[in-house]
């Protein structure tokens, strides 16, 4: 959606529970945005229409301006990911808190170093999430989803299908799924 013409974007998010929309908007005029567009989240709520209409509008040598960088990805990881996706197209980024300006070499280092550090933390959670299971393996520690078949129930269901129970039936009597009866009872289906 570019129409020729460099643009300036401006995009501004709130909480319901921080109203400080009016100094947002208020600071990415005085950075020259021509447009500025909103989101007010409430809560856990991902959607936010005002930054899928910025970032739609936004072409080749435009640039998006946030008052923060916060405003922009709920993660560093989601932050990095949106900036990769603006540079991809050729898009600039301003964050005027942190002084970040993808238009200048230093803007762009600064960011590389979000970057690497989002790549790092990433990697340290599947560090220690792999060392979390081997350590809980080393205890013996069930790993995984508990399982719901027992002896005694495979000797239930054996007795009811040789009574000639039905599969829901015998799902419903021992109260596990049907997928559950055909994995353990009846696997030649």
């Amino acid at each position: 959606m570019h129409h020729g013409g460099v643009v300036i974007i401006g995009y501004a998010r709130v909480s319901t529970r921080e109203q400080q929309l009016a100094m947002q908007i208020d600071a990415l005029k005085s950075a020259g945005c021509t447009k500025i567009l909103t989101d007010v989240a409430s809560g856990a709520v991902s959607a936010r229409p005002g930054l899928d209409l910025a970032l739609d509008a936004l072409g080749e040598g435009d640039t998006l301006v946030v008052w923060r960088l916060d405003r922009l990805g709920r993660s560093l990881s989601h932050l990095v990911s949106t900036v990769d996706d603006l540079a991809a197209r050729g898009v600039f980024l301003r964050s005027l808190h942190e002084a970040i300006d993808t238009t200048t070499a230093a803007g762009r280092l600064t960011f590389a170093i979000f970057a690497s550090l989002a790549e790092f933390e990433r990697e340290l959670i599947t560090e220690r999430t792999i060392a979390g299971l081997e350590a809980a393996r080393t205890r013996g520690a069930p790993i995984g989803r508990p399982t719901v078949w027992t002896p005694e129930k495979d000797a239930a269901a054996t007795a009811m299908l040789s009574s000639g129970a039905t599969v829901t039936q015998m799902a419903k009597a021992l109260g596990v799924s049907r997928a559950t009866i055909y994995r353990h009872v009846i696997p030649d289906r």
